[in-house]
């Protein structure tokens, strides 16, 4: 008997290997892990999924070495607006490489940015059409913006330059209006940002009676940092959420997700600012024309002195302005919660017409026979025993897609 050793074997796989495959690949394939060293190198897991099941069908191990990751990756985000992470579909020229020790690996040499762009837009273009088919894309605008939204859940980073930038427009603008900022501390970018955001969401829930709006901001940062604004979850908790959102997250040139579902929209943390000033200031005008119509009739029928009509206007403007903020308030309060109210009892009904759907039909035999059982009857009865069978008989199997005979032998 021959024999080689491990060595010979994997110096001839590195010589098969070479000789295939002498020039670059183009390959595309889903980035499921990426890692940076410190020497500048980038270390990847690069996997291919079933389009139907989401079934792992590949999956390797793939390097970007440090002088070229130096030119790919700025290359990459400036073209797409998106930084190179976990989660993104790819087309990449790759070398075909074969290690005695290391073993089998794909070096990448080149990246076409154009290809992600267009995974990008269809995955993004899927995630607005399934809002619209769930019936939710406009629930959040619909809900009528309070006239006094005075009283803010703010979702943002504590650190955010952004949100020092509205806290500052609210309390240094020439109105004065009184706001009650609270802040719901939540990551603004990365893999945790959803999640993060989300969360607020629930805590703001929680709480819902002591909140008029929902601010959710981030000031400035890279186009690259967006890419959670685009994600299904949040959009959908968004627009479902019963309180109207004002979403100011910093960009100049995209809208996100985030921006079409929101109750309103704006490019930057100070522009959000300035939207619940303008409000405010609609509702002082209302208030002040009230106010002056009230005045010229009381001017016009009776006849006091100069001096008492304007400590009279004095008084009546301030009291009707308290009188008008508490009954906004109360107005407010009463509305959201009968809106929160109905929405939450149609989403169980929903729920629990969706699980009685869904528990209906999986105990269904139709469902049985889809996923591999049979079910076998003797003279049209079905058979559960064995003991209910003797030689001879003859029995009748159905599966999946017909039926066939049988005979006890």
């Amino acid at each position: 008997m021959t024999s080689i050793t491990l060595s010979e074997l994997t110096d001839q796989i590195q010589h098969i290997i070479r000789s295939s495959f002498d020039a670059p690949q183009w390959i595309r394939a889903e980035i499921s892990e990426l890692r940076e060293n410190p020497g500048g190198h980038c270390y990847l897991e690069l996997v291919e999924k079933d389009d139907a099941s989401d079934a792992l069908l590949a999956k390797t191990k793939a390097t970007i070495w440090a002088s070229t990751y130096r030119m790919l990756k700025p290359y990459f985000e400036s073209s797409t607006g998106q930084s190179l992470r976990a989660g993104l579909n790819v087309l990449v020229s790759v070398t075909v490489e074969f290690h005695g020790v290391y073993g089998f690996s794909l070096n990448i040499r080149d990246i076409d940015p154009t290809f992600t762009i267009g995974e990008m837009a269809a995955r993004r273009l899927k995630i607005i059409r399934q809002l619209e088919e769930d019936g939710i894309v406009d629930m959040n605008k619909e809900l009528p913006f309070p006239e006094l939204p005075q009283r803010l859940a703010i979702i943002s980073s504590s650190t955010a330059a952004g949100y020092g930038d509205f806290c500052d427009q609210l309390k240094n603008d020439s109105s004065h209006f009184a706001f009650y900022p609270k802040l719901f501390s939540a990551v603004m970018q990365g893999d945790q940002a959803e999640a993060s955001i989300i969360s607020a969401l629930e805590k703001i829930y929680e709480h819902i009676e002591l909140f008029d709006v929902v601010v959710i901001i981030r000031g400035g940062g890279a186009t690259t940092d967006l890419a959670c604004f685009d994600s299904y979850e949040l959009a959908l908790n968004c627009a479902q959420f019963p309180l109207p959102i004002v979403s100011g997250i910093g960009h100049q040139r995209d809208i996100s997700i985030l921006d079409i579902v929101a109750n309103s929209s704006v490019k930057t943390p100070t522009a959000a600012a300035e939207l619940l000033i303008s409000v405010m200031q609609d509702a002082e005008n209302r208030m002040s024309n009230v106010v002056s119509d009230i005045l010229h009739l009381v001017k016009s029928k009776v006849d006091v002195e100069t001096r008492f009509i304007d400590q009279a206007q004095m008084r009546i403007k301030q009291t009707l302005r308290s009188c008008v903020l508490q009954k906004g308030h109360l107005l407010d309060r009463q509305r959201n919660r009968l809106q929160s109210s109905i929405r939450m009892q149609l989403l169980k009904q929903n729920n629990k017409l969706s699980l009685l759907e869904k528990n209906i039909e999986t105990h269904s035999p139709q469902f049985l026979l889809k996923h591999g059982y049979t079910i076998t009857t003797l003279n049209g009865k079905r058979i559960t025993s064995s003991k209910q069978i003797k030689q001879g008989d003859q029995i009748r199997t159905y599966v999946g897609d017909g039926d066939f005979e049988s005979q006890i032998i």
